[in-house]
C-alpha cells in the first residue's frame, strides 16, 4: 500500500508544534497519536504502532505535544508532562487542524494516547464528541482526565500491561466513569513500557481492531 508522508508545523493553542503525517491511499480513518510524559513524535513505540495502522489503511499523525523549549525545561523541571490542560488544549487543536486538512478532512478521526498522552486524548474526546469517535490508550492515565472522563461516549479501548498492577486499577476506575463503550485489554507479562517480547505486537493488534471496528464511516 502506498502512501504520502509529509512533516508539518501546526499552529496549536499559541504554539506551534512538529508533526509527522503519514497518509495512504483512500484512508479509511486518521489516528492522532498523543504521547506521554517525557516522549515525542519519536517514540519507537508509538511509531511501530502507527506503521501497523498505516499497513490497514489509516492515516496517522504523530505529533509533538511540547515546543522544544518546552521539552528542555520539563526534562529538567518536569512542570509540562502532567499538565493535562495545556496537553489536552494541544490535542483539541491538532483534531481541529486534521479536520480540514484536505487529505483526510472526511475521514473519523481516532486518538491514541500513551501514560499521561492517554488523559489529553480523553479530555479531548469529551470536548470533541463530532469530530473523535474512538480512542485507545496504551498504559495509559485515564484518571488524570478528571471529571472529562464523565462525557467521554465515544468507544474507548484501556490497554495495559498485566504486570503494571497501579495502573490497571487506575485504569479500572476509569472504567467505571466512562459512560461509553469501554473495554480493559491486559497483556500477558507486559510491565508499564510494553517492552517485553511480543507485548508491543499485542498491544498493535488490539489498537488496529478497535479502528477498524470504530472508525470507519
Amino acid at each position: 500500500m502506498s502512501a504520502v508522508m509529509e512533516s508539518v508545523r501546526v499552529p496549536a493553542a499559541g504554539v506551534v508544534l512538529e508533526a509527522d503525517v503519514t497518509v495512504p491511499d483512500d484512508p479509511k480513518g486518521a489516528v492522532l497519536f498523543a504521547h506521554g510524559s517525557g516522549s515525542s513524535r519519536h517514540s519507537p513505540r508509538n511509531r511501530y504502532v502507527a506503521g501497523e495502522l498505516q499497513t490497514v489503511g489509516f492515516a496517522t499523525v504523530l505529533a509533538d505535544l511540547l515546543t522544544v523549549r518546552e521539552e528542555q525545561l520539563d526534562a529538567i523541571t518536569g512542570e509540562f508532562r502532567f499538565d493535562i490542560g495545556i496537553l489536552s488544549a494541544r490535542v483539541v487543536e491538532l483534531a481541529d487542524w486534521l479536520r480540514e486538512y484536505e487529505p483526510v478532512m472526511d475521514a473519523g478521526i481516532g486518538l491514541f494516547g500513551a501514560s499521561t498522552g492517554a488523559a489529553a486524548a480523553l479530555v479531548a474526546a469529551s470536548v470533541r464528541p463530532d469530530a473523535v469517535r474512538a480512542v485507545v490508550s496504551r498504559g495509559g492515565r485515564p484518571d488524570l482526565a478528571g471529571k472529562s472522563l464523565e462525557t467521554v461516549r465515544q468507544p474507548t479501548l484501556l490497554i495495559v500491561g498485566s504486570l503494571d498492577e497501579e495502573v490497571i486499577e487506575l485504569n479500572r476506575e476509569a472504567m467505571r466513569r466512562i459512560p461509553g463503550e469501554t473495554r480493559l485489554e491486559l497483556v500477558p507479562g507486559a510491565t508499564h513500557l510494553f517492552e517485553e517480547p511480543g507485548a508491543l505486537e499485542r498491544v498493535a493488534r488490539l489498537a488496529r481492531e478497535w479502528f477498524q471496528r470504530h472508525l470507519p464511516a
